[in-house]
C-alpha cells in the first residue's frame, strides 16, 4: 500500500476495484464500512459481482470480466475531457500525459459501455466524484492483478490516481490488500524471481557484487523463474529438484492436474509446512515446520509495517522454526549459515536492505515500523512518494484494453471466476481442520445466478458439474445474485471442489501472474442431493 491501514477512515472517497474486502480482508472490510456509517465517507465498488460491500456503497459499477482497462481509460477520457484532472500534479511530477491523452480519447462512456456493459451516465458519476474529491483512496487485490493483463490494470490504476494528484498525500494513493499475512515480507526479502531483497535487481551489476560481499559468495546474474514457469520446467523436465515451503500448489495454482502430475514428474520434492497437505502428500521428504505461535520472528502487513512476533507455545515433535531448518540444510550443502536468534537475522537485513536499514529488534516493540525506514534515527514513512517518485517523475503509461485470454463460447458458455470467502482460507489446510468452520461452510459450492439456474434446472443444493477444456469440477449448487447471469464463481478452498482443476495457466507476459479470474466453462446438472 502507499498509504496506511488507518488512513482509510479519513478518506472523503473510497474506490474499491476488484475486491471483495469484507470476506478476504474482514478487518480492513470493518474499517471500510465504519468510515461509510460514521464519517460519511463516499464509496464505489467497482465488481462484476454483487459482494457485501456493495451493500454500503454509493455506486456500484458491475464491468464485464476481465475488461477493467477499459473502464479504467474511459474514467480518464471523462476526466480530462472535461478538464477535472490535476494540471499542476500533472506538470510538475508526471511525464506522458500527452501520450495517454492521445490513448484514453477514443475510450469515451459510450465505448467503454460496448465493451464493459457499465452505464455511459453511471461511469461518469464515478469519474466526477473520483476526481473532484481531496481524499480519495483506491483499494484493489486480486480481481485486478490476476489476469493475463494483470499489470496493465494496475499500471491503468496508477495513470488514474497520478491523473487527479490522489498520490503522495494522505488518504489518497494506490492501494493493494496483500492476500496473505506475511506475503508483503516474503516480497521485501527477495522471495521473486528478479530481486534481492529490498527489491534490489538481480540484473544490476552493482547490486550482484554488494550481496556477493556481504554473503560472500558467488551469485548469477540474472532472473528465475515464476510459480507456473517451475511447473512447467517440472514437467519438461528441466527442473529436477523442488522445495516447497509453506505452499500447496496442488490446490492453489492453475490447471490442477498438469501441476500434480507436474510434481509427481519431478525427481525430487520436499515440502515444508505444518500439516500434511495435498503437496505434501507427493513428496519425497516432509519436514515439519513450527506455526506462527511456535516461533518468533517478524512479519510485515499490507501497509508496509513490520512487527515484532514472539512465541507463545513450544512447537509439538520434531517441529522446528523455519529460520532453523533452512539454516541447517543451508550449512550441509556447503554453506555455513549460523545464526544464534532472529534478531540476529533482523540485523543482517538491515545491513544489507535500505528500505529496512533503520529496523532493529529494539525499534520494533510496540507498533513496529512501517518502511522506508532508512536510519536509527528515522521514524518509518506512513504514506510513499510525498515529494517525488522512486524515479523522479510518475510515468504515465498508454494501455490499450485487451480481451481475456479465453472468453465464453458456445460449447462452454459461461464465465467462472475464483476468489474466497469469510469462512475459510487459501487451501483450507489450516481452516478446514477447525470443526467450528467446518460447521458453518462444509462444502465448496458453484454459485449461479437465478436465471441461469432456471434454465438449467438447477435448484439450491443440487449437485451440478462444471466443466472446462482442463477438467470437470462436481459442486453444490448455490443460487445467488451475486453471481451475474452468464457467470459462476467458485472458491479454491474445497479439494472436493478444486476450482484450480478447471483455470487456465495463460500468464500476465510481465508480472507471470495466472487468469485465475477468468475462465469459460460450462455447467450441467447431476442430480439433486437428498
Amino acid at each position: 500500500m502507499t498509504n496506511s491501514i488507518d488512513e482509510i477512515s479519513n478518506a472523503e472517497m473510497l474506490l474499491v476495484i476488484g475486491s471483495n474486502t469484507t470476506e478476504a480482508h474482514p478487518v480492513i472490510g470493518s474499517i471500510m464500512k465504519r468510515a461509510v456509517k460514521f464519517n460519511k465517507t463516499k464509496l464505489v465498488v467497482i465488481d462484476p459481482r454483487t459482494i457485501e460491500l456493495v451493500e454500503w456503497s454509493d455506486i456500484h459499477l458491475k464491468p464485464r470480466f476481465g475488461t477493467d482497462v477499459a473502464y479504467l481509460n474511459g474514467l480518464m477520457n471523462v476526466i480530462i475531457s472535461e478538464d477535472l484532472y490535476d494540471k499542476q500534479y500533472v506538470e510538475e511530477r508526471t511525464e506522458g500525459f500527452e501520450e495517454l491523452k492521445k490513448t484514453v480519447e477514443k475510450y469515451t462512456p459510450e465505448y467503454v459501455e460496448e465493451i464493459t456493459g457499465i452505464p455511459a451516465d453511471d461511469l461518469r458519476k464515478v469519474a466526477r466524484l473520483y476526481a473532484t474529491t481531496e481524499k480519495a483512496m483506491i483499494c484493489y487485490t486480486m480481481g485486478i492483478t490476476q489476469h493475463t493483463t494483470g499489470t496493465d490494470n494496475v499500471k491503468s490504476i496508477a495513470n488514474l490516481a497520478m491523473l487527479t494528484g490522489h498520490v503522495g498525500k494522505e488518504s489518497t494513493g494506490v492501494n493493494p490488500l496483500r492476500g496473505q499475512s506475511n506475503v508483503q515480507g516474503a516480497c521485501d526479502m527477495g522471495c521473486l524471481p528478479n530481486v534481492f531483497p529490498g527489491y534490489q535487481r538481480t540484473t544490476d551489476q552493482a547490486v550482484v557484487e554488494k550481496f556477493e560481499k556481504a554473503w560472500g559468495v558467488s551469485l548469477q546474474n540474472g532472473i528465475g523463474l515464476t510459480i507456473v514457469e517451475i511447473m512447467h520446467g517440472a514437467h519438461e523436465g528441466t527442473i529436477k529438484g523442488l522445495y516447497v515451503m509453506g505452499e500447496n500448489p496442488v490446490l492453489s495454482d492453475p490447471d490442477s492436474n498438469f501441476v500434480r502430475k507436474a510434481l509427481e514428474d519431478v525427481e525430487f520434492l520436499v515440502v515444508q509446512d505444518i500439516f500434511m497437505s495435498e503437496t505434501a502428500e507427493l513428496a519425497d521428504v516432509v519436514l515439519p515446520a513450527a506455526t506462527f505461535a511456535e516461533k518468533e520472528g517478524t512479519l510485515t502487513n499490507t501497509e508496509r509495517r513490520v512487527q515484532l512476533w514472539r512465541k507463545a507455545i513450544e512447537p509439538p515433535g520434531e517441529a522446528r522454526p523455519d529460520w532453523e531448518i533452512i539454516s541447517d540444510i543451508s550449512s550441509r550443502m556447503g554453506y555455513e549459515m549460523k545464526y544464534d536468534s532472529t534478531s540476529q537475522i533482523m540485523e543482517e537485513i538491515a545491513s544489507v536492505t535500505p528500505s529496512y536499514g533503520g529496523m532493529s529488534y529494539d525499534r520494533l516493540q510496540g507498533d513496529g515500523l512501517q518502511w522506508p525506514c532508512l536510519n536509527k534515527e528515522h521514524p518509518g514513512t506512513k504514506f510513499l512518494h510525498k515529494d517525488k517518485f522512486t524515479r523522479g517523475l510518475g510515468l504515465f503509461h498508454a494501455i490499450e484494453f485487451i480481451p481475456p485470454f479465453e472468453l465464453p463460447d458456445d460449447e462452454y458458455p459461461f464465465v467462472l471466476s475464483t476468489g474466497r470467502m469469510l469462512f475459510h482460507f487459501h487451501t483450507g489446510t489450516l481452516s478446514r481442520r477447525s470443526d467450528g468452520l467446518n460447521e458453518l461452510v462444509p462444502d465448496g459450492t458453484v454459485d449461479i445466478n437465478p436465471i441461469d439456474a432456471k434454465e438449467l434446472g438447477l435448484s439450491d443444493g443440487d449437485m451440478a458439474e462444471v466443466t472446462s477444456r482442463r477438467g470437470t469440477v462436481t459442486a453444490k449448487v448455490k443460487v445467488t445474485r451475486k453471481s451475474p447471469k452468464g457467470s459462476v464463481f467458485m472458491t479454491f478452498h474445497f479439494k472436493e471442489a478444486a476450482a484450480n482443476l478447471l483455470t487456465v495457466s495463460a500468464l500476465d507476459p510481465i508480472a507471470k501472474i495466472p487468469e485465475y479470474k477468468v475462465c469459460a466453462v460450462k455447467i450441467e446438472p447431476v442430480g439433486v442431493l437428498v
